[in-house]
């Protein structure tokens, strides 16, 4: 399944029994913008014993890099951190390694070593080809249960850019 284009995830979303509501909520702590997350994703993210502290209702993804929460729910009451999630949130890392590619198993540290070897950031399109036929499970393996050909695409023109500074 290709978890990147949009009739496949309202397909997904409908087997999980999870509400296609598309509406994007603020942040409680930064005001940032946020996006809708699937419980399924949260299951598959967050450590076991929080499980029981997943209310009704729907979550959010908090999407902004210099905030520490990472999903919320509507009313805001149960929050998870960085911290109550068995994988690093690569958006949200200061430090390396800063997953990028969930899916693939390629981190920022990947790309920065590829453009500086070669001024290209050839492993986006082996990435692509890989999501083209339907390898991918984003949906799953990512936190924002989202596909991250987006943060690759702002990480590797920053890196360029940055690069390009140094050089």
């Amino acid at each position: 399944m290709n978890c990147c284009t949009p009739a496949e995830t309202t397909a997904l979303k409908e087997i999980v029994d999870e509400p296609k509501i598309e509406i994007r909520a603020k942040c409680s702590q930064c005001a940032g913008a946020s996006r809708y997350v699937t419980k399924k994703t949260m299951l598959l993210m967050l450590k076991p014993e929080l499980f029981k502290q997943i209310t009704d209702g729907q979550y959010y993804y908090c999407a902004n890099p210099d905030c520490g929460i990472v999903y919320f729910p509507e009313t805001q009451k149960t929050i998870f951190y960085t911290n109550h999630l068995r994988v690093r949130v690569g958006t949200k890392e200061k430090e390396e390694p800063k997953p990028l590619c969930y899916c693939f198993g390629f981190d920022e540290s990947d790309f920065r070593d590829e453009i500086s070897r070669t001024g290209k950031a050839v492993i986006s399109g082996r990435i692509a080809v890989l999501l083209k036929a339907g390898m991918c499970a984003c949906e799953t393996r990512n936190p924002s249960g989202a596909c991250c050909l987006g943060d690759i695409t702002k990480t590797v023109k920053r890196l360029q850019s940055e690069l390009k500074l140094l050089g």
